[in-house]
């Protein structure tokens, strides 16, 4: 499956569908797509030349920094890996290093390729395990049969294949041997060290042969295990490998959030010096190097970084200028609104009242929400995040979760069919927390 390319216009119109507001970090964001884009059609010598405007996004908690950026790479249909600065250590103490960011999106690519591919072969892998499965169920004629046992076996195998393709063998179980992907021995290395534990237990785990385990499962299940392995053995893992090196390099967006934590606040001692020197390890990687692989060297001059950070304590213009002069982009993203909390639980196509609605439909129960009562929702978040602390929409999940707990918990046995959700019921469930600050900062 080749990456998918919108012009701008079609990727915030796409983006809105699932992320309410925030246009200016839309706009930024749909442009650095195209002009991914833009940079496979120009001439070869000059296309080396243009490194991706790697983005910044500034703004607090919960206002939809990581949703765009990963449904941004759903749209591309690119490896995506999203990353936290502060986990990083810089080279030389324990924790990971700057790297395995490249070495994970390099895992993410394969296993990427690995499905698509998968998805290619899969009606000639169904043929095979249907064949495979067809075999276990009718097991072979003896040695130097009879012509007459040959013909009764092959009408046998006919017969049998029209009723597996029916489903009249579903409920029957059956003996299937599965690989066991279980290494003989394990390797355990110190954080950041982890690129050697894996070429290590590979080159002991290929000492030993595969072993095989038997399963006793029903006919669905050993078909799907049959035609996973048939599919494997139809692919070319070496053609895998190049096509997911090709697409992390060409179209990897890796997002580093919590880039504010690792800016250095005007202090040259303590846990400053250790930001400062994990600051100094991404600048090659945002810059363009290679990094080794146990896939190989993977080039990362034309991944996009999408940076994010609340920067309340800290400032863009506190992390080292070599690394600020990377993201050329900055996007400051607005604080959410009530207005916006209120389309936020109507009108994406993820909407938290649809979510809702639909787990407890599963239960037979149709909950309705009147506009007063979403109304309710929206300004209780609004008070709550000025109130106390300011979590953006994730304050929508708590106080949803809150609201309803009742009704989930006791939706197995209820008789009710049609369950109205009005302001009422809201302020009953959540006023008393609402109005007790203390207690709003524990539940809400």
């Amino acid at each position: 499956m080749s990456e998918t390319f919108f012009t701008p216009r079609e990727t915030v119109s796409e983006l809105d569908r699932y992320i309410i507001g925030q246009n200016q970090a839309k706009r930024a964001v749909s442009i650095a797509l195209r002009n991914r884009w833009r940079r496979q059609r120009v001439s070869p010598e000059l296309k080396d030349e243009i490194a991706p405007k790697n983005i910044l996004m500034i703004g607090p908690t919960g206002v939809g920094k990581t949703e765009i950026a990963r449904r941004l790479a759903k749209l591309a249909q690119a490896p995506f890996l999203k990353v936290e600065a502060s986990k990083f250590t810089e080279v030389g103490y324990v924790g990971r290093d700057v790297e395995s960011m490249i070495r994970d999106i390099t895992d993410i690519a394969i296993k990427l390729v690995t499905d698509e591919e998968k998805t290619s072969v899969r009606v000639k892998a169904e043929d095979l395990a249907e064949e495979r499965m067809l075999d276990l169920l009718l097991p072979a004629p003896s040695a130097n049969p009879e012509n007459q046992e040959v013909e009764s076996s092959s009408d046998t195998r006919q017969k049998l294949r029209k009723l597996l393709r029916e489903g009249k063998l579903d409920g029957r179980f059956i003996d299937i041997e599965v690989t066991s992907k279980n290494s003989p021995i394990q390797i355990f290395s110190p954080s950041g060290m982890d690129e050697m534990d894996v070429n290590i237990s590979d080159m002991i785990g290929n000492l030993f042969p595969k072993k095989t385990k038997k399963r006793k499962v029903k006919v669905p299940e050993a078909m799907e295990a049959l035609t996973q392995e048939e599919a494997h053995k139809l692919i070319d893992m070496d053609n895998v490998v190049t096509l997911a090196i090709d697409r992390v390099e060409q179209s990897g967006i890796i997002f580093i959030d919590e880039i504010d934590k690792i800016a250095g606040r005007e202090s040259s001692a303590g846990p400053d010096v250790s930001r400062e020197g994990v600051q100094r390890d991404l600048l090659p990687i945002i810059e363009g190097c290679t990094v080794n692989t146990k896939h190989g060297m993977v080039k990362t001059d034309h991944i996009l970084f999408v940076g994010a950070g609340a920067f309340h304590v800290s400032k863009p213009s506190d992390l080292i200028p070599e690394l600020q002069g990377r993201f050329p982009i900055r996007v400051e993203l607005e604080p959410l609104t009530t207005d916006d909390f209120v389309n936020i639980l109507t009108k994406p196509k993820n909407a938290l009242i649809k979510q809702y609605v639909e787990l407890l439909n599963t239960e037979n129960i149709e909950l309705v929400f009147t506009d007063d009562s979403i109304q309710e929702i929206a300004e209780t978040a609004q008070h709550v995040n000025e109130s106390t602390e300011n979590i953006g929409a994730r304050r929508l999940h708590t106080i949803m979760e809150k609201m309803l707990d009742d009704i989930s918990f006791e939706a197995p046995d209820m008789t009710e069919e049609k369950i109205v959700i009005d302001a009422k019921y809201v302020k009953d469930k959540i006023a008393d927390i609402v109005k007790n600050r203390d207690l709003s900062r524990y539940i809400l």
